[in-house]
């Protein structure tokens, strides 16, 4: 029971949430043409950056800050219409967008430096604790735990981790620590051929699967006032994971908060392609169906799907959605999407329309796109990942038949052999890719 967990007594109107709404998201490019990387679109009717605030909001903390600065119009509407809170607590999700003021004429230079300019906001509120977030990252945290880990061992500042394996350590930063889980040593993108030595103690379980090597997931607690020292003692570093973590590790107590759910940092276009198709499976490792732990987004007041003759198997169909007569397998589709007649979806993502495709513009929202955006009548689509609003023309093959790994054309790109349609594109009838 809830009332049992220490972890449900800490005070969490003490802390202060602030999520880190990212940079030019180059990795995930295309799908940060028109959008920061925390909007792009993910399970079907979500957004990335729905994931840590419902972390929060489900963690009983009210009081959330998003810092924004590159193509932030998509994610500040997004939030703007799915957060407001209810007057009759004090709970609020607001924008801190990059800003020049007469003590700072620069942007956002790196995830540090985003919180040090922000820090003027900050004040203006009482609080123990700052939680530091990801805009961009995929899984399931009560931050209650984290906290009441951070208090019980007196900690200044608390580093989430995760086990990985020596394939996945290179692209991370490694942790090292001692039997209290206070971390020694701070390891940023280590090469594969340095990682001896840099091996952690795990379970029995994450050892057999070879997950030896503590990752921090880019989440942290900083107690109050500890973040603003590191600040002011150097002026000049912008990055917690490269800069500020690395430094506080000999002058602080900083320890790990080990974590083993399902977590996964959306930086690419392939770690973003499996994470939505592994949300499709039969026992998926990020659970979308906790009641306990629900997911919130902007309310739509969508009709339900429609499904007329269709053959689906293993796969997300979201609201509104129109099927018919067409054969969709392990694919997950978004919003609003009209499949047609004898079209077939396989393992893809199809991330459906702000409108119906049968809305006449003068009657729509946004004047932007296609006048029918959807998958039409005998169209083939395979290891592809279809923004939203995008038109495919009947009879149309987008598989990749030449197996081509990377590509740039003038309406799709290719990149670690997925085919990405950007938002807004028409794909004439016949086409094939």
């Amino acid at each position: 029971m809830e009332g049992s967990n220490p972890y449900y007594n800490q005070p969490m109107e003490e802390v202060i949430s602030v999520i880190l709404g990212g940079g030019a998201g180059s990795r995930l490019f295309p799908l940060t043409l028109h959008r920061s990387k925390p909007a792009v679109p993910v399970g079907g009717k979500y957004r990335l950056i729905d994931i840590p605030i419902s972390n929060c909001i489900n963690s009983d903390i009210h009081r959330i800050f998003v810092l924004t600065q590159f193509n932030s119009a998509s994610l500040n509407r997004h939030i703007a219409m799915s957060y407001p809170f209810d007057r009759f607590r004090r709970g609020f999700v607001n924008i801190l967008a990059a800003e020049q003021t007469p003590s700072s004429k620069d942007w956002f230079q790196g995830t540090a430096d985003a919180v040090r300019q922000s820090r003027k906001h900050l004040r203006s509120y009482d609080y123990e604790h700052l939680l530091v977030l990801s805009g961009d990252q995929l899984y399931t945290m009560d931050y209650r735990e984290m906290l009441a880990h951070h208090n019980e061992t007196g900690a200044d500042i608390t580093v989430a981790s995760i086990p990985v394996t020596a394939a996945d350590a290179p692209a991370l930063g490694i942790l090292s620590t001692d039997a209290d889980t206070v971390i020694t040593a701070f390891h940023e993108k280590p090469a594969a051929e340095d990682l001896a030595g840099k091996e952690s103690k795990v379970s029995a379980e994450m050892e057999s699967a070879g997950r030896i090597y503590l990752a921090s997931m880019g989440i942290y607690i900083f107690t109050h006032g500890v973040l603003q020292k590191l600040l002011d003692a150097s002026p000049n570093a912008h990055d917690f994971g490269k800069q500020i973590i690395p430094a506080a590790i000999d002058k602080m107590r900083v320890v790990s908060y080990p974590f083993d759910g399902y977590w996964s940092d959306i930086g690419t276009i392939r770690s973003f392609y499996e994470a939505n198709l592994m949300l499709a499976s039969d026992h998926p490792d990020f659970n979308m169906f906790n009641e306990r732990r629900p997911l919130y987004t902007n309310a739509r007041m969508l009709a339900p799907a429609k499904v007329q003759h269709a053959q689906i198997t293993r796969s997300i169909i979201a609201d509104a959605s129109a099927i018919v007569n067409a054969e969709i397998s392990n694919s997950v589709i978004g919003l609003r999407t009209l499949v047609g007649d004898g079209a077939v979806v396989t393992n893809s993502i199809l991330m459906g329309a702000e409108y119906y495709p049968w809305t006449e513009r003068a009657f729509r929202e946004s004047a932007a796109g296609p006048s029918s955006p959807g998958v039409g009548p005998g169209a083939r689509i395979e290891n592809a990942i279809i923004d939203r609003n995008v038109s495919i023309g009947e009879g149309c093959s987008i598989t990749n038949r030449d197996g081509i790994q990377e590509a740039d054309r003038d309406d799709y790109y290719i990149r670690d052999g997925i085919v990405v349609i950007p938002k807004n594109v028409t794909i004439p009838a016949g086409t094939v890719i």
